[in-house]
C-alpha cells in the first residue's frame, strides 16, 4: 500500500488538525520541552554550558499532511505513517550559556520541516480509544531548515556558537525522534517500559587501517585519527588513537556498539586531521547500514571516504577505511533468530561464548584469550604488476603478526606475474582476537628487493570458520590478487579476573 496524495482524501484529515490544533499546541510543546531538554545536555559541545528552553510554543499553524499509509501488522499494533509540511510560526527562545559565562537568548524561526510521521498504536486494548499508548518518531533523517538570531544581539559576537548551537539542535532531534529512537505517550494508565527502546545486539567493529588519505597538512602529512558511533551520543562514540605524519595509518583498534534495530540503524565513521590545540579538520567520513551487516558472518569491506554523507556533491577522493564488522544478537529477537542455533559443528570462538539460552554471553568473550595456532597456506598471486624492464616479477610473499616478531618467506618465484607457492607456515598466536596478519609481495632483485603491495587481515573469520580459503586485492598496487588458505588450531585460555581487578 502506498502514500495517498489526493486533496480530497487528506482535506478531512487537515480540517480536523486545524481544530484541535491549539489543544497539540499546548501538549506537545510540554512534551517536546520535558524530553528535548536532557538530550541536549548529551550533544552540547565545549562552547556551549548548558542549553534551556525559556519559550516554547508551536503557533498558531498546523502541520499539512500530504500522505498517509496504514502499514501491515501482527495484529497486536496499528503503523501509521503520515507525510507532512509545516511552515510553522513557534515563538521558540532558547537560554544559552557558553562555557567563556556569556549568557545569550537565541531565538529559532524560520523553521521548516518536511518528513513522515510514524505512529505506532501499541498494545491494541478491548476500551476506547481501543490503544494504550503512541510511540512517536520521524521514519527517517528529515529535512529542518531554521535560522538563529540573538535576541538584541549579533551571532557573530563569538566566533563558533552558530554551527554549535545548530549542530546540538539537528543532533538532538535526530537522536530523540528519528526511527528507531521514539517518543512513547501514554493513553490508558499503564506499564509501558516494553515499547522502550532497548538492545538486541551488540556489533564488533575492528578498525583496522585507512589508504590514501587526503593530506590537510601543509608541512609534513596528515595526523589522522577516526570517530565512530551508531548514535552520535556523547558516551556512545568511539575515538581511536592519533597515527601521526601517516596517509595510510594502521590502527588495529576493537570497539563494540550496541545495537537497537538492526534493520535501520547504521555505523558512522568520520576521519580526522588532528590539529593539536586547533580544532580538528575533517578527512572524509563513511556509513555502513546494519542491514547488510548478516549475524554472526564476519563482514570485510572497504568504504570509501566522501565529505558529507547527506550532500554528496565533493566527488574528490578523499581515501578509504577498513573495518571489519561482527554482529551478535543476544538471543532471538524480534524475528532475528541466532545464526549458529541449528549448527552441531562449534568453532573455538562459539563453544566459549555460547549460552544456553540461545544467545552469547559478551562478557565471557571480554575473559577469553583466544590462543591457537594459525596455518596460512600461500597459495598462488594472479595478475601481479610488472616490476622488472621485460615485464616480469620474481615474486616472493613474507608474513608476520602484528603483535609478533618472527617473519616467514616464500621462496621466490622467478619471471612470471602469475607466480604459485602452495606452501604452508604455522604462528603460534597468543591472542587472535586482537592481532593482525600481515601479508606482503615483494619483487627479488639481485641487489635487493622492490615493494609490490599487502593485505592486512584480521582473524575473526578464521575463528569462527575454522578454515576457509579466499582471494584477497593486493592494497597499495596497481594491480593483483592472492590466493590464501587459512586453518585455526585452537587453545583457548582464560584470563585470572582476580588478577586483572
Amino acid at each position: 500500500m502506498g502514500f495517498i496524495h489526493t486533496k480530497a482524501e487528506l482535506k478531512w484529515l487537515n480540517q480536523e488538525l486545524v481544530k484541535i490544533w491549539p489543544f497539540v499546541n499546548e501538549a506537545a510543546s510540554e512534551l517536546i520541552k520535558t524530553s528535548v531538554e536532557p538530550v541536549f545536555e548529551q550533544y552540547k559541545s565545549f562552547i556551549l554550558a548548558s542549553l534551556h528552553f525559556s519559550k516554547l510554543t508551536l503557533g498558531t499553524v498546523a502541520p499539512q499532511f500530504t500522505g498517509v499509509e496504514i502499514l501491515e501488522s501482527d495484529g497486536s499494533a496499528i503503523t501509521m505513517e503520515l507525510e507532512l509540511q509545516w511552515d510553522g510560526n513557534p515563538n521558540i527562545v532558547l537560554d544559552i550559556q557558553t562555557t567563556l559565562g556569556i549568557s545569550l537568548p537565541v531565538q529559532v524561526k524560520n523553521i521548516g520541516f518536511t518528513g513522515v510521521l510514524r505512529l505506532v498504536f501499541k498494545p491494541l486494548v478491548a476500551e476506547i480509544p481501543c490503544f494504550g499508548a503512541v510511540c512517536c518518531s520521524l521514519r527517517e533523517k528529515s529535512k529542518v531548515e531554521f535560522t538563529l538570531k540573538v535576541i538584541g544581539g549579533e551571532m557573530t559576537a563569538i566566533p563558533g556558537i552558530s554551527d554549535a548551537i545548530e549542530g546540538t539542535i539537528r543532533d538532538t532531534i535526530e537522536d530523540t525522534l528519528t526511527w528507531p529512537n521514539r517518543i512513547i505517550v501514554p493513553i490508558v494508565p499503564g506499564d509501558y517500559s516494553d515499547l522502550e527502546l532497548r538492545p538486541v545486539g551488540v556489533l564488533e567493529v575492528k578498525l583496522v587501517e585507512a589508504r590514501d588519505l587526503t593530506n590537510k597538512d601543509l608541512v609534513g602529512k596528515s595526523d589522522p585519527f577516526a570517530v565512530l558511533y551508531i548514535r552520535p551520543l556523547r558516551e556512545k562514540t568511539k575515538k581511536s588513537k592519533t597515527i601521526n605524519n601517516d596517509l595510510n595509518p594502521i590502527w588495529n583498534e576493537h570497539y563494540e556498539f550496541e545495537v537497537e534495530d538492526i534493520s535501520t540503524q547504521h555505523l558512522t565513521i568520520k576521519v580526522y586531521d588532528d590539529e593539536g590545540l586547533q580544532p580538528s579538520e575533517i578527512i572524509g567520513c563513511a556509513r555502513v547500514d546494519l542491514a547488510d551487516v548478516q549475524p554472526g558472518k564476519v563482514k570485510d569491506l572497504w568504504l570509501d571516504l566522501v565529505k558529507d554523507l547527506e550532500i554528496q556533491r565533493d566527488k574528490k577522493p578523499r581515501g578509504q577505511v577498513h573495518l571489519e564488522l561482527l554482529y551478535y544478537p543476544y538471543a532471538k529477537h524480534e524475528g532475528v533468530s541466532n545464526p549458529f542455533a541449528n549448527q552441531i559443528q562449534l568453532t573455538s570462538l562459539e563453544k566459549v561464548l555460547k549460552t544456553e539460552s540461545n544467545g552469547y554471553d559478551i562478557n565471557q568473550r571480554k575473559n577469553v584469550i583466544m590462543r591457537g595456532v594459525l596455518s596460512v597456506t600461500v597459495i598462488s598471486a594472479e595478475d601481479l604488476p610488472p616490476m622488472d624492464i621485460g615485464g616480469k616479477a620474481d615474486p616472493f610473499v613474507v608474513l608476520y603478526l602484528k603483535k609478533g616478531e618472527t617473519k616467514k618467506k616464500t621462496r621466490v618465484v622467478t619471471d612470471t606475474l602469475n607466480p604459485i607457492w602452495n606452501q604452508t607456515f604455522d604462528f603460534v598466536v597468543e591472542d587472535a582476537l586482537h592481532d593482525l596478519l600481515m601479508v606482503e609481495v615483494w619483487d627479488h632483485d639481485t641487489f635487493g628487493k622492490d615493494y609490490v603491495g599487502r593485505c592486512i587481515l584480521t582473524l575473526t573469520r578464521v575463528l569462527l570458520e575454522g578454515e576457509f580459503q579466499d582471494t584477497f586485492v593486493l592494497q597499495g598496487s596497481k594491480s593483483g590478487r592472492l590466493n590464501l588458505d587459512f586453518k585455526w588450531t585452537p587453545q583457548p585460555i582464560y584470563r585470572d579476573r582476580e588478577r586483572d581487578q
